[in-house]
């Protein structure tokens, strides 16, 4: 089985999507001792963006096909969300835009859109300095279950720790109970 971690926060080790994320990761392996984990930081390694410099540039095109075989080859893919003004940080949606590619992840039909990666599991570990989820503030579950239901992804399971700026109190509750989530089995879909 092949795993890959994906961070974003810009806060290293202050951040608790990464927390998060490395608990997922954990769990997983001891789950799976043979698991393979490849690690992409993308806030220390940051994509460029998409723009008129990176179309048509070899070396860019290299390092999108790179990153689109990372997620190819994954089984599982734990993903470090941190909202940042209301939605997933930048370095985020330039990965995105490197997995989401037509004819490799998805294909339009006759029928309309089908996503290629139904098989791969993906479990995002969102963190947010206020209370979000369910609410109409929250753009990054939203948007993450349709991308990645685009990419026809059936295995999307979201961990949340909302409220980890409120206080000291707070942050230390958001966490706790995320990672009692992580006590049940992440491979299913929520």
């Amino acid at each position: 089985m092949k795993l890959l971690h994906l961070d974003s926060s810009a806060l290293g080790a202050n951040s608790v999507s990464r927390q998060i994320t490395a608990a997922i990761v954990e769990q997983q392996r001891r789950a799976n001792p043979a698991v393979e984990v490849l690690r992409r930081d993308l806030d220390t390694d940051a994509l460029p963006h998409l723009s008129s410099a990176t179309f048509g540039n070899e070396a860019a095109a290299a390092e999108s096909a790179a990153v689109l075989e990372e997620f190819l080859a994954a089984d599982t893919v734990v993903i470090g969300a941190p909202m940042y003004n209301f939605a997933i940080p930048s370095a985020l949606k330039a990965w995105i835009d490197r997995i989401t590619v037509a004819g490799k992840t998805f294909r339009y039909t006759e029928a309309g859109p089908e996503g290629l990666v139904p098989d791969k599991t993906v479990i995002v570990a969102i963190a947010a300095g206020g209370d979000h989820a369910g609410q109409p503030t929250d753009f990054i579950e939203p948007y993450l279950r349709f991308i990645f239901g685009f990419l026809g992804v059936r295995a999307l399971r979201f961990v949340r720790a909302d409220g980890v700026s409120i206080s000291p109190e707070r942050r230390a509750a958001a966490i706790e109970a995320a990672m009692a989530g992580l006590r049940e089995p992440l491979s299913r879909a929520a």
